[in-house]
């Protein structure tokens, strides 16, 4: 799943030509994804399983405890921390937090749904980019 969430970043990183790897472009996947997940399992619902993320997710990446999911069902960080996250570390951060989601997602609509969320999502995401690596 880190692989899949690592493609996932990198094609939203240049699909919004941003060259930030950081915590914004962490939560740009998910943020991407609020509209059809909120279609898909209500407003309510969306904002659950962003929770659910964030509380797996900040299990093993720290600085993600800081995070909370806004009234909207956007991902934010709450209050920056005193100390500095390395790049490095955001960075895996990320791929935990979306890793985290995608699996969440998989476990309750299955691999076939949200590789079609995905493909909704990013349209010209490669083929060879939806498919996850055992």
């Amino acid at each position: 799943m880190r692989d899949f969430a690592a493609r996932l970043m990198a094609h939203e990183a240049a699909e919004s030509r941003s060259a930030d790897t950081g915590v914004s472009a962490a939560f740009a996947v998910p943020d991407k994804m609020r509209g059809p997940l909120a279609t898909l399992m209500g407003g309510g619902g969306h904002r659950a399983l962003l929770m659910r993320t964030l509380a797996l997710a900040g299990v093993e990446v720290p600085w993600l405890k800081r995070s909370r999911v806004g009234a909207d069902g956007s991902l934010e960080e709450s209050s920056p921390s005193d100390v500095p996250v390395d790049p490095e570390e955001v960075l895996e951060g990320g791929k935990v937090l979306v890793a985290q989601l995608i699996g969440l997602l998989v476990a309750f609509i299955g691999e076939r749904m949200t590789l079609q969320l995905v493909r909704e999502v990013w349209p010209k995401l490669p083929a060879r980019d939806l498919k996850f690596k055992i």
